[in-house]
Order: C-alpha cells, then structure tokens, then sequence
C-alpha cells in the first residue's frame, strides 16, 4: 500500500466516524465508497467505525473481485454509481433518522425550501424499494439519482454522492436536516412549493457560487466586494 492509498484509507475511515459523530449514522449501518485507481475503495462489511482502520478498507475492481475483508453487503449500487457518475468521486449510504422516517413513506421531497436546490433539481426523489444489496437496489438508486447529487431510498435510508469526502459528507448532513424540516412544516399541513422558474434561479445561483462544493474562488460573489 502508497502512502497516499493509506491516507486515502484513514481519510474514509475519519469520515465513517464523522457520520457517527453528527448524528447521521450508528452501529455498522451505512457504508461509504471512494473512487481510486482501477476500481474503488469501500467499507468493510458489519464492522463498527470506531473500530475500523485503514488497513480495513477494501479494494475493488470494476467487476466486482475484491482484496482484503468482505465489502460492504451494498457494494454493488457503490459500484454502478460509481461507473455511471463519471462527475462524482464518493458515495456515502446512512440510515439518518428524519431522512429514513420519510422514506419509509415513499416521499418524494419537493422545493419547500430553496436548499433542496443543492441535490441539482427541484426535488429530491426516493427510489422505489429493492431488497438491500440487490441488482434490483442500485437500479433504483442509479434512477433517483439522476440529475441529482443525493436520494432517498424507499423504507431503507439516503445516498449522497460528491467530489470528495468532505463535499459527499456535508450534502449527507444537509439530506438529513432538510428532511427534518420537512418533517416540522409537514405539522402545519402540506408546505408550499417554489415554483420551477425560482428554483432554476437558486439553481443557477448556486452554481455560480460553488454553493455547498467549497470555498467561493475570488470574485464569485457578485453582490459583495472585497475592499482595496
């Protein structure tokens, strides 16, 4: 093993405890993937975070062989996402409270608040329910993923994908707390939805602005401006 696989390794395993410590995760449940030379790396299957070390981490190539322990029981829908979003690096699958409550009602969330805008559209889906760790799961999951950095799956939990660990790790949080939101407005009764145009604006705000990818490079704000 390089030592810039080991980092790479220890830095999953930071984030596996990451998802413990704010709350998204418990137990052996989730799992988490990470884009690396012929293949990908991933989890190990049912062993605790807090536990785990780098050495851990599996090694798989595209066709499924692996090196080291057993992979996650869900390897397979880390694989196809993986080899169908070219534009991501990371996909992290947890069993967050609010996120799961409302897929285990099969809900789609709308745009009831202008931060659903960061999963790339006006809504962040739920996949129809696969029994876990099937072909018929990752279908699932790689067709609510769609135009989309994030979904629910149906009676199961949520998936998040990024660029890098941070970014998969933060859109994960934010599933969880829109999730909770909706949950609060849904008290009230059914919430109302921002209309497509506006949140094709917040959409193309967002983009310009890297909003939830990173730090904003110099002179991407457009309304604010540094002084001399």
């Amino acid at each position: 093993m390089t030592p810039e696989e080991h980092k790479l390794r220890q830095e999953m395993v930071e984030t596996c405890r990451a998802m413990d410590a704010r709350g998204i995760n418990q137990g052996t449940a989730g799992n988490l993937s990470l884009r690396y030379g012929a293949g990908f790396l991933i989890t190990p299957s049912s062993m605790p975070y807090d536990i785990m070390q780098a050495e851990d981490i599996v090694e798989m190539g595209w066709d499924g062989t692996y090196v080291g322990r057993r992979p996650s029981s869900e390897w397979r829908f880390h694989r196809d996402i993986l080899k169908t979003r070219t534009d991501m690096n990371v996909v992290l699958h947890c069993h967050s409270l609010y996120a799961t409550s409302v897929a285990c009602h099969h809900r789609t969330i709308p745009a009831f608040h202008y931060m659903v805008g960061v999963m790339g559209g006006t809504t962040l889906r739920c996949a129809r329910y696969a029994t876990y760790g099937t072909q018929g799961l990752s279908d699932a999951a790689i067709e609510a993923l769609e135009g989309r950095k994030a979904c629910l799956l149906g009676q199961h939990g949520q998936i998040a994908l990024g660029k890098t660990l941070d970014a998969a790790l933060w859109m994960a949080i934010e599933v969880e707390t829109l999730a909770r939101m909706y949950q609060q407005a849904l008290v009230l009764g059914e919430p109302p939805v921002l209309p497509d145009d506006e949140m094709e604006r917040v959409i193309a705000q967002m983009t310009r602005m890297s909003y939830g990818l990173g730090p904003e490079e110099e002179g991407t704000n457009d309304v604010a401006r540094k002084r001399d």
